[in-house]
């Protein structure tokens, strides 16, 4: 009996790390930018198809309610329904499907909390996307990581960012590259 009980904890202590494995890959898979569904279907219904596969919501402009169901999408037109906010908290987005954000042009606001695989270079990918420049007021990182110094070029709340190491410079530089934006920080 106990030398059963001890192999079948070795046996769990092996698989955790290929459970581990598969989630990040399965992820991946989620993550992955289908260009001709984009094509087909346009840039919003696309995006809010990743958004939704990843475990994110997000708000249509004209309808308060967030949608957070990938079964329950609104049908209709085509083009009708355009993403005006995206909340990814606890979602699996990662860099390799940024550029479903590419053709939203209506994005205000975009709240990253608590997201694993956000770093760095999604927070740049986001600040080159001309269309969400234009759009988007309100940015949110809460809890992510691995984001740093490097990825807070166009955010408006920062909090709980453990590898942000200078918080006052980083606060000074975005004034003074961004003085439009009302920023908030929580300096603790």
């Amino acid at each position: 009996m106990k030398l059963l009980v001890k192999v079948l904890q070795s046996a769990v202590k092996q698989k955790e790390p290929r459970r581990r494995h598969f989630w990040g890959w399965l992820n991946a898979v989620f993550n992955k930018v289908d260009y001709e569904r984009i094509k087909a279907v346009g840039p919003d219904r696309a995006a809010s198809e990743w958004l939704l596969r990843c475990g994110a919501k997000v708000r249509f402009m004209g309808l308060d309610r967030w949608h957070g169901d990938y079964n329950a999408l609104p049908t209709g037109p085509l083009g009708r329904f355009k993403i005006q906010a995206i909340d990814a908290t606890d979602s699996c987005i990662m860099y390799r499907g940024f550029d479903h954000l590419e053709g939203l042009q209506h994005v205000e606001e975009v709240k990253l909390q608590k997201c694993v695989y956000i770093e760095d270079a999604c927070l740049e990918r986001l600040s080159s996307l001309e269309n969400l420049q234009r759009s988007l007021f309100i940015m949110e990182v809460v809890s992510c990581g691995n984001v740093t110094d490097k990825g807070l070029v166009a955010l408006h709340k920062l909090s709980d960012l453990p590898g942000v190491k200078d918080k006052q410079t980083t606060v000074e530089r975005l004034k003074t590259a961004l003085p439009r934006l009302d920023i908030q920080v929580d300096l603790d």
